[in-house]
């Protein structure tokens, strides 16, 4: 079993981490973050015959004969195609699909290093939706699986629904359901601390965009009592005219008391608080919550509020940085459930794989559960290799 990091190992990395410079992250960029490298030798005549021509024939003719061959004997059956048109990176917005590339240049390299799985990266120079689904159609002999990246909502819903649909392979977009993953595993913890009972729980999601609904999904799924949203103009409630097709779904099924108002309104009596968008909350909004509620302010760079003072209104608080206690990463999540999915052979990657998923991260947690430790570090090896487990068992019932 790997041991935890003690708190002064955690704080050395996160002082570690806070001194990088700017020549330091550039330098290591140059001529990007990836490489292929032959998982052969290529050193003599046979290697080449071998490898390439004339054995490489008889490789190719197989597959011809029985196309199911193409997921082993080629990479095709554990390449993870991480995609994008960079409309919604990070939190600097729609820069477009090559300023995009080295966030998905780092996505590929998460999967290798935390999954043992190859990726590569595909930035598209579109935002129609069409046009994105035909490219992924045309290139699907290529890749066994897809790990959509930073595409704005409402669209992103859209895409991912029809590519599960027009797909045979595992897709998944990991700004929706990886944060909504390791947000459920938190919870899960939390509840342990708290001794709170999830059908009793009011949450409030801040955020209507990609992850704020899939997060709230993901919750309800799970039996939550109740969540409310709020986007920038307050709750989403039933008898709001300007809310978009996705958000009028979720207001005839969250909310149940149909709240009007804003945050603080939202706020009157509930447990957990997830932000996923931008914005300051204010102590008086906080001060609103239940006992041994839950705070997670994930905006990043800088959280909707500083863990110091969330932690006087919440028994449990959580941010998206790596330099604060409980960090709900997403390299938690989507690793181990790709791995999962690609080593059972799934076609798709079904809401019950991902309420495996959270559930893993929690119980991995273990005897060690504390309010600073409510889910494993992303550097803790057993992260992917049991989320993996966890998805792979559901995924062969």
């Amino acid at each position: 079993m790997t041991s935890q990091p003690t708190t002064e190992t955690n704080d050395a990395e996160n002082r570690a981490a806070q001194t990088i410079t700017d020549d330091e992250v550039f330098n290591a960029h140059l001529g990007g973050k990836l490489s292929v490298e032959a998982t052969l030798p290529l050193n003599s005549k046979r290697d080449l015959s071998i490898a390439y021509t004339p054995g490489v024939a008889k490789v190719s003719q197989a597959i011809a004969d029985d196309p199911a061959k193409v997921t082993t004997h080629t990479w095709a059956g554990r390449m993870v195609a991480v995609v994008s048109d960079g409309t919604s990176v990070l939190g600097l917005g729609n820069i477009g699909a090559a300023a995009s590339l080295p966030v998905m240049e780092g996505k590929s390299a998460l999967f290798k290093n935390f999954a043992g799985l190859d990726s590569i990266p595909l930035v598209l120079d579109t935002t129609d939706v069409d046009e994105i689904i035909e490219t992924l159609i045309r290139l699907r002999p290529s890749f066994g699986a897809v790990n959509l990246e930073d595409i704005s909502a409402p669209r992103c819903f859209e895409l991912e629904r029809r590519l599960v649909e027009e797909l045979d392979c595992p897709v998944m977009h990991d700004d929706q359901h990886g944060t909504a993953v390791v947000v459920l595993a938190a919870v899960h913890s939390g509840i342990k601390l708290t001794g709170k009972k999830l059908s009793d729980m009011k949450a409030v999601i801040v955020g209507a965009g990609a992850a704020g609904i899939a997060v709230t999904e993901l919750l309800q799924v799970a039996g939550i009592g109740d969540v409310i949203i709020v986007d920038s103009k307050g709750t989403v409630h039933r008898d709001r005219d300007d809310l978009n097709a996705i958000k009028a779904e979720y207001a005839a099924r969250t909310n149940k008391n149909n709240i009007f108002g804003n945050l603080g309104d939202a706020l009157a009596g509930a447990d957990l608080i997830v932000g996923v968008s931008t914005g300051q909350w204010s102590e008086e909004d906080l001060a609103k919550m239940n006992d041994d509620a839950m705070i997670f302010a994930l905006s990043n760079p800088t959280p909707e509020v500083h863990p110091d003072i969330a932690k006087q209104y919440a028994a449990v608080v959580a941010t998206g940085r790596s330099d604060f206690p409980n960090q709900i990463n997403n390299v938690l999540a989507f690793p181990g459930i790709f791995r999962g999915a690609l080593d059972s052979g799934a076609q798709k990657i079904t809401t019950e794989m991902k309420l495996a998923a959270a559930q893993a991260l929690s119980d991995l947690v273990g005897d060690d559960l504390a309010p600073d430790y409510i889910v494993p570090s992303p550097l803790d090896e057993r992260v992917a290799p049991a989320v993996a487990k966890a998805v792979a068992a559901v995924a062969d019932q």
